[in-house]
């Protein structure tokens, strides 16, 4: 299949994309003085490969870089020439060189990427911190999507949020349990119905001293929930713990379990209960890990299934 081409996008999406790149570029001070030195944007960027990689050759720069051959060459020369940048025989190309940042070129280097970092620190720092990680996942989120083929390299880069919710996001989290269930375990709208009477109740008689909800986003996505609710003054109830297979296997159905364990001890609850079935192992492990014991199992038959209800408690 044909990629599409340019010509198929949208005008308004082609100015969008513009207008985020003048803004941009004038919020890190792209067309300053690149950190306040005589050193260009390309220049520092050369600069960092070298600094943070070893046994580059001026071959894998250029591609990797996307630079003019010839551009780089006088940029490699000049540090030559200022003592930053030593040359040694490549072992299985005697047409290429290893490129090495000398003593002095990592000196000369060391400030300027300290700089930089402040320089960042500074854009995000006016920012509340749920906003800058959601800046951060949005940033993440578009990487992605424009450059797919670089996200299994980056996994570990890939940014995940807890927050609390804000309208649409329940909607969302009846949606997904009847959507995931219904495809996972062939249960039926009875059990979409349950979940949305529950994320109903949770709103009609929230508590924010004793209840709490988290939606955990990743790249800028809604993937996963979990919440707490006040079953009595000691003990707290886990619900509706769910997780988009996009998000499984990153530990966030672990770190929502965790938080809603932490708010439950913080808040001064003695005991945590859950109600799951035993078809949910992924889930059921993850409670095991915690300290969750079971308590009861019962055979009940709803949801257009046959199933083994339990109940899981943990003393905090």
């Amino acid at each position: 299949m044909n990629s599409p081409s340019a010509s198929s996008v949208p005008v308004d999406q082609v100015k969008a994309l513009r207008r985020f790149n003048r803004f941009f570029t004038r919020r890190i001070g792209v067309l300053d003085a690149y950190l306040g030195g005589r050193l260009s944007l390309t220049d520092v960027r050369v600069l960092y490969e070298l600094a943070h990689r070893d046994g580059l050759s001026a071959t894998q720069l250029q591609r990797e870089l996307g630079l003019d051959a010839g551009y780089l060459s006088r940029i490699l020369k000049r540090y030559e020439k200022d003592g930053w940048l030593l040359r040694a025989p490549h072992p299985k190309d005697a047409r290429q060189s290893l490129l090495q940042l000398t003593e002095a070129g990592h000196a000369a280097f060391s400030p300027m990427q300290q700089k930089s970092r402040e320089e960042a620190a500074a854009l995000l720092a006016p920012l509340p911190p749920a906003q800058r990680a959601e800046a951060v996942a949005a940033m993440a989120r578009i990487e992605s999507l424009l450059d797919p083929a670089g996200a299994p390299a980056s996994q570990a880069l890939r940014t995940a949020l807890l927050r609390d919710p804000v309208p649409g996001d329940l909607g969302w989290v009846v949606q997904q349990h009847g959507e995931l269930y219904a495809r996972e375990y062939g249960w039926d709208m009875r059990f979409e119905a349950m979940v949305a009477e529950i994320a109903a109740r949770f709103v009609q008689h929230f508590d924010p001293a004793a209840e709490k909800c988290w939606i955990a986003e990743l790249d800028g996505q809604r993937v996963g929930a979990i919440f707490v609710v006040r079953k009595s003054a000691t003990v707290a109830q886990l619900r509706m713990l769910i997780l988009a297979p996009q998000a499984r296997g990153l530990g966030l159905g672990a770190r929502l379990t965790d938080e809603a364990i932490a708010f439950a001890r913080a808040r001064g609850y003695r005991r945590m209960v859950l109600w799951t079935n035993s078809c949910l192992t992924a889930a059921r492990a993850i409670y095991a890990r915690r300290g969750f014991v079971l308590d009861k199992s019962e055979p009940y038959e709803d949801f257009g299934q046959k199933l083994l209800g339990e109940t899981w408690s943990l003393k905090l």
